[in-house]
């Protein structure tokens, strides 16, 4: 019998470029090449690193007597949310203490963003409509394609500034203001993902206030606490501020990068409801509408990353150890950019430099164009998204003066 699912029905659909970018390299034999398109942090030998506190706490697990296989229930590793509420919200956090506090055990960030669009998709309504979602312009690129497949509507707000490689605040407030009220903002707390920029704290005050006015809904990815700043609680400064303004909000929690557990997928998703008298009672069935929905996605998530998370995070010697590895990670990033300034610098590359050191976290937006990274990786099998981005964890000390040279070149030769 012919397949019902012909080409007209089911087109083939487009490679992942990050993906494809990646299959690329590992073809590529050129002793020198270059990988600056991974989204995972490598150290000074381009090696994948093992956190020791990691090590640490899988031996003890694998030590334990009463260690089992069993599954977990729905919301997850109960030690484990409840700790990844007091990091994400702090210790002391008024929405904690008031048990208005919903979180549930996810498939790393991605699938706590796409549990909290499958939740947002059904339930919520302003005026009678399921408002759209907000990404900032540009932003991670499985946000639009987790929101369609939730069938939540998106749009963009201004975000990066091409001129100054900077955050385009007038122009993100001036969108954002203009937004129908009760819309779904998508925040990145902090490490912007892809361009490493993020507000000052100044400005995510004026941000509240806008979204407050507009009555709009926060959605925030976290995906990089203490992993941008070497320091947990600066990095989740914006969700607790949002919080202690009383609004109403969801946060994606990632443990990929901040921990190393790239693939063992733990993640968070939380659910803040407003401050009332009856918020108990709402964050009660709330939490029993994501349970469902988690039901039906995954029955109960994997229970290894969450474990190792859990010990690390409730041992306060494991929690010190791994605050210093923290700091190890971001520290290596930081001074990766002072080099790369500084290379660019010396050389009199055309054009401005500042914003390498500017920017923060895994990412760097670094100016060049589509032409630009194409070249770049054709002559010196340097890697990189089309866009420009880099994984500034893919430099090093072995390889920072090649990348810095093959910059220059390129700049020379086709501005």
């Amino acid at each position: 019998m012919a397949s019902a699912f012909t080409a007209d029905i089911v087109p083939q659909a487009p490679e992942d470029p990050l993906f494809g970018l990646m299959a690329a390299y590992r073809k590529d034999t050129f002793a020198q090449k270059v990988d600056l398109g991974i989204g995972a942090y490598r150290d000074d030998n381009a090696k994948p690193w093992v956190l020791p506190v990691v090590k640490k706490a899988d031996k003890i697990i694998a030590d334990d007597p009463d260690l089992n296989h069993e599954y977990l229930p729905i919301a997850g590793l109960q030690q484990f949310t409840s700790a990844s509420q007091r990091l994400s919200l702090g210790a002391d956090s008024p929405a904690i203490k008031e048990g208005r506090v919903a979180s549930l055990q996810t498939i790393s960030g991605t699938g706590a963003v796409h549990l909290g669009a499958l939740f947002l998709s059904k339930f919520y309504k302003y005026s009678g409509q399921t408002p759209t979602g907000y990404f900032s312009n540009p932003t991670w690129a499985n946000h639009g394609q987790i929101f369609d497949t939730a069938r939540l509507s998106h749009k963009t707000y201004r975000y990066f500034s091409p001129t100054t490689k900077g955050l385009d605040f007038e122009g993100m407030m001036s969108d954002i203001k203009a937004t129908p009220e009760g819309s779904i903002i998508l925040l990145h707390a902090c490490a912007h993902n892809p361009t490493g920029v993020d507000p000052t704290q100044e400005q995510w005050k004026q941000i509240a206030q806008v979204m407050a006015q507009r009555r709009q809904f926060p959605f925030f990815d976290t995906a990089y606490q203490g992993f941008a700043s070497g320091d947990l609680n600066k990095d989740a400064w914006a969700i607790r501020y949002f919080i202690a303004q009383g609004f109403e909000l969801c946060i994606a929690q990632s443990y990929a990068k901040n921990f190393g557990l790239y693939g063992e997928r733990a993640g968070c998703f939380h659910f803040v409801t407003a401050p009332g008298s009856d918020a108990q009672s709402t964050i009660t069935r709330i939490a029993s509408q994501l349970a469902i929905l988690q039901r039906s996605e995954i029955s109960n998530p994997p229970a290894y990353g969450a474990r190792i998370a859990s010990l690390v995070l409730n041992t306060p010697e494991l929690f010190a150890e791994w605050e210093a590895n923290l700091r190890t990670m971001s520290g290596r990033i930081i001074e990766m950019r002072t080099q790369l300034r500084a290379k660019l610098e010396q050389l009199g590359t055309p054009g401005t430099w500042n914003h390498i050191t500017d920017q923060i976290g895994m990412f760097s937006f670094t100016g060049l164009s589509e032409k630009q990274v194409l070249k770049i990786r054709e002559d010196a099998h340097v890697y990189m998204t089309k866009n420009g981005r880099i994984s500034m964890a893919g430099l090093n000390s072995h390889n920072i003066d090649y990348f810095a040279k093959a910059v220059d070149k390129v700049v020379r030769e086709t501005q």
